[in-house]
């Protein structure tokens, strides 16, 4: 209901909302932060406010309910993310790059994690080719949602959003494998 009244105009609902969602960015930007590099610059609070800042300069949004207001927060914070790698990438001059690890269950046995850059150019393709798999990808990712949550917020079932996860994985695993 705030989402709505907040899509609708109300910076009341907007106020009521903050306190809210907050513990929830908090979680998931702490959960995408803790796969990154440990010489990584940018805090889990950091992550949270900059997302936030983002989400309060959508003046036209128009919130569908609780799960579509966290999938854009998941891809608010995959831009920061990818942002933040290709900033770090220049003042390094290609050194540096940002590593993520997509999970256990997506790591090959002889990484130990992937360039955030490499894997959005790989998501941005995998997208192209198959939007809903790059949309599982990105909210179970990036947002750190489960396998019931995504399928939720795509309105599939769960045996759907689990074998495009399966296959978005091993696609991934393959082509971050090329780099």
């Amino acid at each position: 209901m705030l989402l709505q009244r907040w899509s609708e105009g109300d910076p009341a609902a907007g106020e009521q909302l903050t306190p809210l969602v907050y513990s929830e960015l908090r979680r998931m930007a702490k959960g995408r932060l803790r796969r990154e590099d440990r010489e990584r610059s940018l805090q889990s609070s950091d992550l949270v406010h900059e997302a936030y800042l983002r989400l309060v300069e959508q003046d036209r949004a128009r919130w569908k309910d609780r799960a579509h207001f966290f999938a854009i927060c998941a891809q608010i914070m995959r831009r920061i993310l990818v942002d933040h790698a290709r900033a770090r990438h220049r003042t390094k001059r290609g050194g540096g790059a940002t590593l993520l690890e997509l999970n256990e269950a997506i790591r090959t046995p002889d990484s130990s994690g992937y360039d955030v850059i490499a894997l959005d150019d790989a998501l941005n393709t995998l997208s192209q080719m198959d939007p809903q798999h790059g949309r599982v990808v990105e909210l179970r990712f990036f947002a750190g949602l489960s396998i019931d949550e995504t399928a939720e917020a795509m309105h599939l079932s769960k045996a759907t959003v689990n074998r495009y996860w399966v296959v978005a994985r091993a696609w991934l695993v393959r082509e971050l494998g090329r780099n």
